[in-house]
């Protein structure tokens, strides 16, 4: 039997947060510590610091570990949103350092986008396979209600001669070198706002996950198509995220408060509801055990 919208219960669920480049720690936490997680697809990024910001219970995870030792495409991702899901988080903030694809995101503006085009081509983009087919909604891939909170905070609180931007595209390129100017200039042609090299992945398998995810994107340069800016450098980038890490800290922590309180129900908390296409009888034992957190709600626990 699927599991109604009613019957979903928020009040003891926790925050996730991906820190992307430039931000590998999540400060402001109280009662922090530091979990491993198994799970089916191998070690996340990184362990996994659980804290409190009031009465929320936050998990941080470095998306390319604390370190920066994973490239985008080496990121694991179903092993990092699994591990969220595990933990009992239902709402996921991500963090993301991009470039300006349009003259009016300057760097170190900060964008809220609200789609996503895909350019990858080299990583695992489901949970599900291996006799289990699952077909999740993905229109609107940013989390609405959760990217609206999120702008309202970033909004209040950007310094002046900075700005946030609500809404654009986020085109995902598999990098992990940065564009061709005639790359950058495509891109520009079919209106997208940003480019980064991991939300996509990251979003999708985040609802399949049902894990309500928006994105805080921070943009470090123009990328290289503005010809009166110098191309993107990692010098550049590393100078600006520094710059920008303390905002997004902040937004972050003000995000967390005004999430403790409304406790936001989304469409992504339901992602699979009418998702979940091959009968659950035909569905081989070792498949369900592997995605029995995501699929128990649903179908009940598998017993033995």
């Amino acid at each position: 039997m699927a599991m109604s919208e009613s019957s979903l219960n928020l009040s003891a669920a926790r925050l996730g947060v991906i820190g992307g480049s430039g931000l590998y720690a999540m400060e402001g936490l109280s009662d922090v510590r530091k979990i491993k997680v198994k799970t089916p697809y191998g070690k996340p990024s990184d362990s996994l610091m659980i804290g409190r910001i009031n009465d929320l219970e936050v998990v941080f995870l470095a998306r390319h570990g604390r370190h920066h030792s994973f490239t985008p495409t080496e990121v694991p991702y179903r092993a990092n949103l699994w591990a969220l899901r595990s933990l009992g988080v239902r709402w996921v903030l991500s963090i993301s350092a991009v470039g300006s694809l349009q003259e009016h995101i300057r760097p170190l503006d900060m964008v809220v986008p609200d789609q996503l085009i895909d350019r990858t081509h080299q990583r695992p983009i489901t949970m599900f396979g291996d006799g289990l087919v699952a077909h999740v909604g993905f229109g609107d891939p940013f989390c609405p209600v959760l990217s609206r909170l999120l702008a309202d905070v970033g909004e209040s609180l950007m310094p002046e001669g900075r700005q946030l931007h609500r809404g654009g595209t986020y085109l995902c390129m598999e990098g992990p070198a940065f564009s061709t100017r005639a790359e950058s200039e495509l891109y520009r042609s079919w209106g997208c706002a940003v480019i980064g090299m991991t939300n996509h992945t990251e979003a999708r398998l985040a609802r399949e996950c049902e894990l309500a995810y928006s994105t805080l994107a921070m943009a470090t340069d123009y990328d290289c198509w503005h010809l009166e800016h110098a191309s993107v450098t990692v010098e550049m980038v590393i100078d600006n995220l520094k710059a920008n890490a303390a905002l997004a800290q902040q937004i972050v922590r003000v995000a967390a408060e005004r999430i403790a309180v409304q406790r936001p129900p989304s469409s992504a908390h339901h992602a699979l509801r009418h998702a979940l296409m091959t009968p659950k009888a035909k569905v081989p034992a070792a498949t369900r055990r592997r995605l029995d957190l995501l699929t128990a709600p649903y179908w009940g626990a598998l017993e033995g």
